[in-house]
């Protein structure tokens, strides 16, 4: 994961990245950095997650570009951007263009992996945030789905047969408390991927078909109050993950609600998804739950209800035209809004926060981690001296470069590449884009 202003597409010595360089995730500015990250570390024997979204043409790009320097043929690279733009303006609120250019550039990565990258996941499509920002299960299901639709229709106008990049795509969904619930959630999400990618998309490719997700345990769920408790919500949901069929699987750590994860916790999380794997045995089959009467009945439910959201935004005119009208935003808030009131209403009991607490309990004495400030001293000192000592006169060409292609409606990812190994940094690439496709306004939701 990469820290705010990374996310954001800002230089660490940029204003707005003053206090956050580094706090919540690595600060990558330069190719620089990416080149000390994967320094030692062989891009043909690893595969690599990057959380990022609005900059992960450029992020990617850095990446491209170390694996060039270490010689490492393209095709071998193996690993996943999340580039996820839609979601960002209804979920995790983190965007920097509007949504359609947003949209050109999520299409841009996937369509030069599907050409260049074949070991790549160029997306992954994010449920999670949908459902960390308030959304139901019902709609984490929906609206994943529908942003999924929304990116193969934007790379088939390009030119692309569906099985040319499908197989790629992988999604990414939150598990939450309600351990039946989550699992019919994600039954109901591999069935319903796999009716739309054969009977609305025509994918002759099984691959295609495959709902490939990734499921984290839920940040949301997790409290600050009594914090060990969260080892115990986190192996439900882990536990849900698995039954319901994910691939690959994250578990948080118990101190999530408090700051980055300490070692230790990070180690009981691990440590929580061997106990699953190696002694609970619920591994050894697949769908373990199929036949049984609720899961079936739920499954059944969500899937009918899932696919009445998805006619209706069908109505609207697509993904697009529903953030503009700001239903989507409208939908997570109301059910935002009704989930806390029926935690201050204690109609949903939350243990150790609104009910079977302690009078006078002290605090866990918990190991806090905090991200020493000179890392952020360090990091500008380390972006000022790579603008220093750079070929300026050939990054100002490659940055007009790119702002031509930009105009021209290019895809973008050869440009950012040759931009990046100029050593044009993150936000100096951003800026550029920010000129040509504006900056995002956030839509006022009554």
């Amino acid at each position: 994961a990469f820290d705010y202003p990374t996310i954001m597409g800002y230089d660490s010595d940029h204003p707005m990245a003053r206090g956050e360089v580094g706090v919540c995730g690595v600060a990558v500015s330069s190719l620089k950095d990416m080149e000390i990250l994967f320094d030692g570390i062989p891009l043909d024997k690893v595969t690599t997650s990057m959380t990022i979204n609005g900059p992960a043409s450029t992020l990617l790009a850095m990446y491209v570009a170390v694996g060039d320097k270490q010689g490492v043929p393209r095709e071998k690279l193996g690993g996943t951007t999340q580039n996820d733009n839609l979601k960002e303006f209804f979920a995790q609120k983190l965007c920097i263009f509007p949504p359609k250019p947003s949209l050109k550039l999520s299409t841009d990565v996937i369509e030069y992996c599907a050409r260049h990258l074949p070991k790549w996941n160029p997306i992954s499509i994010s449920g999670y945030h949908i459902r960390e920002a308030g959304a139901t299960a019902l709609q984490e299901l929906a609206f994943t789905l529908y942003d999924g639709i929304a990116y193969v229709e934007s790379t088939l106008e390009r030119g692309l047969k569906v099985d040319d990049f499908a197989p790629r795509l992988s999604f990414f969904f939150a598990s939450h408390n309600d351990f039946f619930e989550e699992i019919a959630k994600f039954r109901a999400a591999r069935r319903l991927w796999a009716k739309i990618m054969k009977e609305r998309f025509h994918a002759k490719n099984p691959r295609s078909m495959w709902m490939r997700m990734h499921v984290q345990t839920s940040g949301c769920t997790l409290t600050a109050q009594q914090p060990l408790n969260n080892i115990v919500r986190t192996t439900i949901q882990a536990l849900a993950a698995v039954l319901g069929g994910t691939q690959s699987l994250h578990t948080n750590s118990f101190d999530e609600a408090l700051c980055l994860p300490t070692e230790e916790a990070v180690r009981v999380a691990l440590r929580t998804q061997q106990i699953i794997a190696y002694e609970s045995g619920v591994a050894d089959t697949v769908d373990p739950l199929a036949g049984s009467y609720y899961i079936e009945a739920l499954t059944n439910e969500m899937e009918e209800k899932a696919m009445e959201y998805i006619q209706k935004i069908d109505d609207m005119g697509g993904a697009i035209a529903a953030i503009e009208k700001g239903f989507f935003q409208k939908e997570i808030a109301n059910s935002a809004y009704r989930y806390q009131r029926e935690i201050d209403e204690k109609k949903r009991i939350i243990v150790g926060v609104n009910e079977y607490t302690i009078k006078g309990e002290k605090e866990y004495p918990l190991k806090i981690l905090r991200v020493d400030p000179k890392v952020e001293e360090e990091q500008i000192a380390r972006l000022q001296k790579v603008k220093r000592e750079r070929d300026n006169r050939k990054v100002k060409e490659v940055l007009e470069k790119l702002h031509y292609a930009a105009e021209k409606d290019e895809n973008l990812m050869p440009t950012i590449i040759e931009a990046v190994k100029a050593y044009a940094t993150l936000g100096e690439i951003t800026e550029v884009l920010r000129k040509v496709y504006g900056e995002y306004k956030e839509l006022i939701v009554i």
